[in-house]
């Protein structure tokens, strides 16, 4: 044997090798999947009490998803997104985005109290894995989780040493996605710097534009205007000696939104100023551990969203001069003027303690101080609410296959007073299979924009003023759930049926025109044509959402799976209509009876220093309802998404390239009623993404129940 074959078979041997640790190490991340979300402490995926949704890292980096609507909307039949320029407009079984509870780390974000999210301030490219829980399902969340919980679990950089990444995707309409990450350890000190920028140009489906009672075929309106935002992020970790960690955090993000200007037909949109978001925050907290599994968790943290005017043309507008209201009162290219201000204060203290009998409790408190400042949206200039609360939740694991998880959570509100939301849930296992049921109530009060927020909106020929309603009563809700699930080392099958029933669910609805303020103003920038409709926050008298969800994924090969998700909704709600003086049945808007996704998933290692990766992709949904404006169209969607890793040890490079919307469908609906997805047709992109790691990985162990250890053995 000479030595061209003996470098052949080392060759052979390391990519055999290389293998079968691949193949080992995915083995044993889809056996240990550990969750957090349902509960509030550690469970593998299969033994989680509460029905646990996971989007993995490893389905997000197959994907390829630009953005976290991108990922959702792609990865999950539940949800629906109808991006704009005022957020992401989300919905999750058939409840939007102020039902709709998304943390970070467990930590809740801030944007608009209206719940209007920005989605754009979580970066992609720093998520490890987002677990989603449908329905006020767990104690430790509050009023924002009526419809569920999305927590987005970031990347831990474990990494004794310097941690530098970068990576840039670009795609069609100039469509730029920046990320870039410093990461440096050292003994008890930890820091992360991370910067992000996303831009597109922007693009326009029609020409077709519905205003001033006619149908317009030059409308220089687009789909998606133009938009530009960054955002630069600090996490600083201190660990003095073994079982405490503190840290200290801080955000700051600037968005622009682009408006097209110096229109022919003004009065069909704003033309004379763009849009502008200032958002920040700032957080400090500490873990202690309490012998060898118990620990407190505490946190504060401030927060704030506020979005402006920037007008790019000389505008009269009424507005305050010297703390005066002015009318007509004149602004200039280049100047701001504050919409709206909001700010959140909190304060929380969790602590988890692991008791005889095989149970573990989870109990803590929380402060939340909401302050909106709105010169010319709100009646006195400035609104606040406050909301305290405290919860227990206990797991009870009686016997090896049975677990019971019983919580409740006090609530007491500024303007609403106490309330009390008990949850009860249970899970039996059967080998493989997994028999969940549960039943919670929720409690919601009324954000300070229901309650007080007033504005003008031209929607084509036809201009809509909202209003506020300071004669709101809270919601409460009752969520039904069962589910039966299936999972192996290779397949996953899960049936989630629920019923989620709102009493006193605020909905803005049509009015008369007598409800409308004496004195208010209704005119809209531009010629203030157009038939004046009034909508006003209003309680509606019962509402219920209603549905399955089936997920289903299956590993054929160690290099091929399939999968799917699929999601039947309906919903129902009754409502008075003081225009005609009746109740009447309504819709809530956005819902689709059918959603859908499907994927394929192939992967190959040639050799230890490149591996491929290639999935195809669908998604799709029937009709969207709308009780103006006409219903959003159906559609189907397919994209295609290839990956390559090459590199090892310190430094790894990852090549994408892919083509989404390959069958170049467009809703070119006239505007404003595209409302079935603002999808630009076919586009194509790619990214590079180039990570370097001087230094060891630390490992560090995760804490999981008795019974689980047992399980385990």
């Amino acid at each position: 044997m000479n030595y061209k074959h003996i470098i052949a078979l080392s060759l052979a041997s390391t990519s055999l090798c290389a293998n079968a640790q691949v193949e080992k190490t995915e083995k044993q991340q889809t056996i240990q999947e550990v969750v957090v979300t349902g509960t509030g402490t550690q469970h593998h995926l299969k033994d989680a009490p509460v029905q646990t949704e996971v989007i993995s890292r490893k389905m997000i980096e197959s994907y390829g998803g630009k953005s976290l609507e991108d990922i959702l909307g792609g990865l999950t039949a539940s949800f629906a997104f109808n991006e704009g320029d005022m957020g992401s407009q989300a919905q999750l079984n058939g409840l939007g985005n102020n039902y709709i509870l998304i943390l970070i780390d467990g930590k809740r974000i801030h944007g608009d109290v209206g719940g209007e999210n920005d989605l754009g301030l979580i970066d992609p490219h720093n998520i490890e894995r987002i677990e989603i829980v449908k329905g006020a399902q767990s104690a430790l969340y509050g009023s924002d989780a009526i419809a569920g919980v999305i927590n987005i679990i970031t990347k831990k950089h474990d990494t004794e040493g310097i941690l530098l990444e970068n990576t840039t995707r670009y795609g069609s309409y100039n469509d730029l996605r920046q990320h870039n990450g410093i990461g440096v350890r050292f003994g008890k000190f930890q820091s992360y710097t991370s910067f992000q920028l996303q831009h597109t140009d922007g693009w326009k489906n029609t020409t077709e534009e519905y205003a001033e009672a006619k149908l317009l075929t030059d409308s220089r309106n687009k789909t998606v205007n133009e938009y530009t935002n960054w955002q630069i992020g600090e996490r600083l970790t201190y660990s003095p000696y073994k079982g405490l960690d503190l840290y200290a955090s801080g955000t700051y993000y600037e968005k622009r939104i682009s408006r097209p200007t110096n229109g022919r037909h003004p009065s069909c949109d704003v033309y004379t100023y763009d849009l502008k978001y200032r958002n920040a925050s700032a957080a400090l907290g500490g873990k202690m551990k309490l012998g060898k599994k118990d620990y407190i968790d505490m946190d504060l943290s401030w927060k704030k969203h506020a979005y402006y005017y920037l007008y790019t043309d000389t505008t009269l507008e009424d507005g305050y001069y010297k703390g005066e209201f002015t009318h007509y009162y004149p602004y200039f290219p280049g100047q701001e003027n504050l919409q709206s201000d909001q700010q959140r204060y909190m304060a929380t203290i969790k602590g988890v303690f692991y008791l005889p009998k095989a149970n573990t409790l989870n109990v803590g408190a929380e402060y939340r101080y909401d302050y909106l400042k709105a010169p010319m949206r709100v009646s006195d200039g400035t609104a606040n609410d406050w909301t305290a609360a405290v919860y227990a939740q206990d797991e009870w694991n009686p016997l090896k296959c049975v677990n019971v998880t019983a919580g409740f959570r006090i609530i007491d509100n500024a303007a609403f007073g106490l309330h009390f939301t008990p949850k009860l849930s249970a899970m039996l296992s059967l080998g493989d299979i997994r028999l969940r049921a549960g039943w919670s109530k929720g409690f919601k009060s009324p954000t300070p924009k229901e309650l007080s927020y007033h504005y003008t909106k031209r929607m084509g020929e036809k201009v809509y003023y909202y209003m506020g309603n300071k004669d709101l009563e809270a919601q409460t809700s009752n969520y039904w759930s069962a589910s039966a699930e299936y999972r192996t080392d290779n397949i996953a099958v899960s049936v989630t049926g629920y019923v989620n029933k709102l009493e006193d669910m605020i909905t803005l609805v049509n009015v008369s025109k007598e409800d409308i303020p004496a004195g208010a103003t209704t005119s809209y920038t531009g010629d203030g044509s157009g038939e004046i409709i009034p909508r006003m926050y209003k309680n509606a008298e019962d509402a219920k959402t209603y549905g399955v969800d089936v997920n289903a994924s299956w590993k054929i090969t160690k290099e091929l799976t399939i999968g799917g998700n699929y999601s039947y909704l309906d919903t129902k709600a009754t409502v008075y209509n003081s225009a005609h003086g009746r109740f009447q049945q309504a819709i809530i808007d956005g819902m689709a009876h059918n959603k859908w996704n499907a994927f394929a998933n192939y992967g190959h290692r040639f050799s230890p220093c490149y591996n491929m990766g290639i999935n195809l992709s669908t998604r799709g949904s029937s009709k969207r309802f709308y009780e103006n404006d006409g219903n959003g169209k159906g559609f189907q969607i397919w994209r295609l998404n290839t990956t390559h890793d090459l590199g090892k040890s310190k430094t790894t490079y990852r090549l994408e390239v892919g083509v989404d919307n390959i069958f170049n469908y467009r809703d070119t609906t006239p505007r404003p009623c595209h409302l079935g997805t603002t999808t630009a047709g076919t586009t194509i992109y790619a990214s590079f993404a180039i990570k370097f790691n001087k230094g060891k990985t630390i490992t560090t162990s995760k804490t999981i129940t008795k019974q689980q250890e047992n399980d385990e053995d």
